[in-house]
């Protein structure tokens, strides 16, 4: 069986988003996809949950950070880490997060082409919005620190929805916030758990290899990967899109 080569990959994702024309809003998650800070977040569980003595001292490795926390509510990673103490897990996981904030204050640096992408949607004067399961602390910090809080038009949190990501419910919340449809909007997503929410909330998603294996993304159906966003299969399908919006304008 013979592999794609990078030619092939471009022209397949191509007109992933064309049904979408004409664009009308793009959805970001947060880590992972507007910074790469699952590295912070790693070091911080890594070195608190050493301290406590978690796996008898020893520390935890990356597989062990992406099966269990990579993307996933703070209230599921401190069931699984915590399964016989939910209150100890919430302690430990509101700690972390004081600790990861005071690393991105220090640390925190913009994905690969993320203000070209940026740009290119403030031009075209689309609608945006940040959807995430990290604490709204963190969320807004973040957005701060990368200077996206005027770009932004609402920030959606998974605690403050019915359900998290994996669940469709913050990206659904996400449309209604900035009244837009899901038949004109797409997502960019990093993890499993917000590929498979973005999905089940009825948009095509964009998944961005930052920190997790392409394979485990794939299973989760994104219209396609991107290394980051200068990633040229990105901008072959969003010029795709432009010509198909073009289109769509001629003929009326």
């Amino acid at each position: 069986m013979t592999s794609l080569s990078a030619d092939d990959h471009i022209e397949e994702s191509k007109f992933s988003l064309v049904k979408l024309a004409p664009v009308e809003a793009v959805l970001f998650d947060i880590d992972g996809t507007l910074c790469d800070s699952d590295p912070l977040h790693f070091i911080a569980f890594r070195e608190m949950l050493q301290e406590i003595g978690f796996n008898g001292g020893v520390p935890i490795d990356e597989e062990f950070f992406i099966e269990y926390v990579a993307g996933k509510h703070n209230d599921d990673i401190a069931r699984d880490l915590f399964p016989d103490d939910f209150e100890q897990g919430l302690k430990f996981v509101d700690d972390k997060e004081e600790y990861f904030r005071k690393l991105a204050r220090e640390q925190l640096k913009p994905v690969n082409g993320l203000y070209k992408v940026t740009k290119w949607i403030e031009e075209r004067g689309l609608k945006r919005a940040a959807v995430t399961n990290a604490p709204r602390a963190n969320a807004e910090l973040i957005v701060s620190i990368l200077g996206l809080s005027e770009f932004f038009q609402a920030i959606i949190v998974g605690s403050e929805c019915e359900r998290a990501k994996p669940f469709p419910d913050p990206y659904l919340k996400g449309l209604e916030a900035i009244k837009a449809s899901k038949e004109h909007t797409f997502i960019f997503e990093d993890s499993v758990s917000g590929i498979k929410a973005g999905v089940a909330a009825g948009m095509p998603v964009i998944g961005i290899t930052t920190r997790n294996p392409e394979s485990l993304l794939m299973e989760a159906k994104p219209a396609f990967l991107i290394k980051d966003y200068e990633d040229q299969k990105l901008w072959a399908a969003l010029e795709e899109l432009e010509k198909q919006a073009n289109g769509v304008k001629a003929a009326l």
